[in-house]
């Protein structure tokens, strides 16, 4: 048994508590100065096999960050410049990706660590990831990514979209593929723009959801229609997901559309969407229309947080920071007021949770010891300044200590 007590934090701002983490579990808070020593006695951090106390100086707790929606299979983080090339359409950018990736090893083991190294960095300790499943690379990408999680010794806990960049009808024997994954662990499958990259929404969507019946795993499909085109396919897998039975096990990720609909026809497309238990990730960009999440809470839709792709062959931004859009959702919805700037960094920590199928994630007795500490006053200031990660905790192992990554 391995124990570790944090003392001195305010998790979310509050009172100052004592953490006692065993055995990578949350076991016990307590107010400030009440926990006893470690079982050695010691007030220093040991090594990784004996009790450990790390003095929290009253900085801020937060839960481990979820990042709901990213591609760690993509990128060329912590590689020389790559310069951003292609047309920049949905097609364009899929075109050049598979002509340029084996020029930059993608996928590759190394790139896959290199990603998940970059969130334990800014906090994050669990995430859902599509992975490209495509007559090029099959199934290694996601092979690549599951021997990155294990050479961290899960820090990082990893769900696998098996995702088919490439289209999926257009492509024949990606739905094979897809099955494969889905058969060797993949926890959902992916599907791409039904009606713009396949031409036939009602073909993609009654074949992925075939699967998904069969095989016991969720669909989770990238959507970036707009208007009216986009609306169509959301009634389409909201119709489909009810009659599958799959409510609660069906995402969809970017969902651009939803926040361009008149009033009354997202008011009831929401409602939709509620009834059938289906879910929204998003990375709130600067350019889209904003969500209407004051609605989704209401109507019971989750929405979860995702940096998307990092670096990759799609566009050169983004470093893997979730605090950075939670900060983005934020700006994009015009939220201020403390309760606002709360919720959207709630959004990216425990509301992340159902994502990665977590039925506790938070800081409390009996959650997975995922906890991020910061020098902020509370969560709309740690929001605002996006602070350095002082310490991270991952399953009870320190694997950020003063900034500076451990593992």
């Amino acid at each position: 048994m391995t124990s570790l007590l944090l003392a001195d934090v305010h998790p979310w701002g509050g009172d100052a508590v004592d953490v006692t983490i065993v055995d990578g579990v949350i076991a016990d808070l307590s107010p400030a100065g009440s926990s006893t020593e470690t079982s050695t006695g010691s007030s220093t951090e040991g090594s990784a096999e004996t009790d450990q106390r790390i003095d929290g100086r009253g900085l801020l707790a937060l839960p481990g960050f979820v990042n709901a929606h990213a591609h760690v299979d993509k990128s060329w983080w912590g590689r020389p410049w790559v310069s951003y090339g292609g047309e920049p359409t949905t097609q364009g950018r899929i075109a050049h990706e598979r002509a340029e990736r084996d020029k930059y090893g993608i996928p590759s083991v190394g790139g896959a660590k290199a990603v998940l190294r970059e969130f334990l960095r800014h906090g994050t300790t669990a995430t859902r990831t599509h992975v490209d499943v495509d007559l090029g690379v099959e199934l290694r990408g996601i092979a690549n990514v599951r021997e990155a999680a294990a050479a961290l010794d899960g820090a990082v806990e990893v769900e696998i979209v098996a995702f088919p960049q490439d289209g999926v009808l257009r492509r024949p024997g990606v739905l094979d593929l897809l099955d494969k994954a889905a058969a060797e662990g993949a926890t959902s499958i992916g599907g791409l723009d039904p009606a713009t990259i396949d031409r036939d929404p009602v073909g993609q969507l009654d074949a992925l959801f075939e699967i998904a019946v069969r095989r016991g795993v969720g669909i989770d499909i990238h959507l970036h229609d707009h208007g009216d085109l986009g609306a169509f396919q959301y009634e389409l897998i909201a119709e489909r997901t009810v009659q599958a039975g799959l409510q609660g096990k069906v995402n969809v990720s970017h969902g651009f559309a939803l926040g361009e609909l008149a009033p009354a026809r997202r008011s009831e497309m929401v409602d939709q969407l509620g009834a059938a238990g289906i879910s929204w990730t998003t990375v709130a960009p600067a350019t889209s229309a904003p969500l209407p999440f004051r609605e989704m809470r209401a109507a019971g839709v989750p929405i979860g947080l995702g940096t998307d792709g990092i670096r990759d062959l799609w566009s050169p931004y983004g470093d893997g920071d979730l605090l950075q859009i939670a900060r983005g959702f934020a700006r994009l919805h015009g939220l201020r007021t403390d309760e606002d700037l709360t919720y959207a960094v709630e959004l990216a920590t425990t509301y992340g949770a159902s994502f990665v199928h977590r039925e506790n994630h938070g800081l409390t007795v009996g959650a997975r010891a995922d906890i991020v500490l910061l020098d902020a006053e509370n969560a709309p200031d740690v929001l605002v300044r996006a602070p350095r990660r002082e310490y991270v905790i991952a399953g009870g192992q320190v694997v950020v200590r003063d900034g500076e990554l451990q593992v």
